[in-house]
């Protein structure tokens, strides 16, 4: 299993989910959830693991649980999901 850790902005009470692309020195990702008893942070990883094409158990939150600037720990076992993944934070396609 690989290992590689992504800084999030997140901006909860969006119009729609999406990865908006770079943002300073990590990724934009917008979600609908407000940020409400982690109601925002389970959208997010629920939606990032969609995108990815992973489980939501192979990404956890190290930091930044009560904020918007977040450090994630996403998991991964294969080279096609890697390539998967780059391809749609690159792009920002969502």
């Amino acid at each position: 299993m690989k290992e590689i850790l992504l800084k999030i902005y997140l901006q909860p009470r969006s119009s729609r989910n999406e990865i908006v692309g770079p943002h300073r020195d990590g990724v934009k990702v917008k979600v609908t959830a407000p940020p409400l008893e982690g109601k925002a942070n389970e959208a997010l990883l629920r939606f990032l693991a969609r995108e990815l094409g992973i489980s939501p158990s192979c990404i956890e939150i190290l930091k930044g649980h009560h904020s918007r600037e977040k450090i994630l720990r996403i998991s991964y076992s294969n080279a096609l999901t890697l390539k998967r993944k780059s391809i749609s934070l690159k792009t920002g396609s969502g």
